[in-house]
């Protein structure tokens, strides 16, 4: 069965450093993998490679069999795959209702509209109305993935979404991603955490200076051999 995404001998750079080394990876129909590994690791370089916001060779990457290494990012999110990027990103000058609806440019249809996205995180309802910046850091992220979630997006891309924020927070988020996978989505998980990431996950890779260090089923390997992948040691 072919991957519905599928990933051979990526290579991504910033200027003359090279970020990425030769990475394959694969991602099946209503899978969740996992990509750990410290801070410059690579994994955040490879969302943006997959997403279109960087260059990339057109056939390193393939989306349901066909190449879109070529692709511009607003074209790869109207094919079907979606970024919640580290940092929220959010729009400032726009309410939280409207970070949402910018999610929604891509005109795919799906399951995801306003009202689910509100099913999905009920704090956001009562503020949809504020500036999205003027949120808690969690709610923040709420609206981060929400806003991919009406994308309506085959394959979610989630970079960093624990980062800076409290335990209690972070099952929150955990939660309604957990409902989102539950319903099929294809899901890519970029996590520090190692526990979290595996606990989520299906596979993981790790990365590691810009290479794939180890990759398997949790459970299936040693977490000391994971250790050692994560940290190079």
């Amino acid at each position: 069965m072919t991957a519905l995404l599928d990933v051979t001998g990526l290579t991504a750079q910033y200027g003359d450093s090279q970020a990425l080394f030769g990475i394959d990876f694969s991602l099946d129909q209503g899978e969740t993998v996992s990509i750990i590994g410290s801070n410059g690791a690579g994994k955040s370089t490879f969302l943006k490679s997959l997403c279109g916001l960087l260059p990339r060779p057109v056939e390193a990457i393939r989306f349901k069999g066909a190449p879109i290494g070529g692709l511009a990012a607003h074209q790869v999110a109207k094919a079907g795959i979606a970024l919640v990027p580290e940092g929220r990103r959010l729009f400032p000058s726009l309410s939280v209702e409207d970070n949402l609806r910018i999610g929604a440019t891509t005109g795919r249809p799906g399951p995801w509209s306003l009202p689910r996205v509100y099913d999905l995180f009920p704090a956001l309802h009562a503020r949809r109305k504020q500036p999205g910046t003027a949120l808690s850091g969690g709610q923040q992220q709420m609206v981060a993935i929400g806003r991919a979630l009406m994308a309506n997006p085959e394959v979610l891309l989630c970079d960093e979404i624990s980062l800076g924020l409290a335990p209690t927070v972070i099952k929150d988020i955990y939660r309604g991603l957990e409902t989102v996978i539950g319903e099929g989505t294809s899901v890519i998980v970029v996590e520090q955490d190692i526990a979290q990431a595996l606990k989520v996950s299906s596979r993981f890779y790790c990365f590691q200076e810009g290479r794939v260090s180890l990759k398997g089923r949790p459970g299936a390997v040693p977490m000391a051999d994971i250790s050692a992948a994560y940290f190079g040691v």
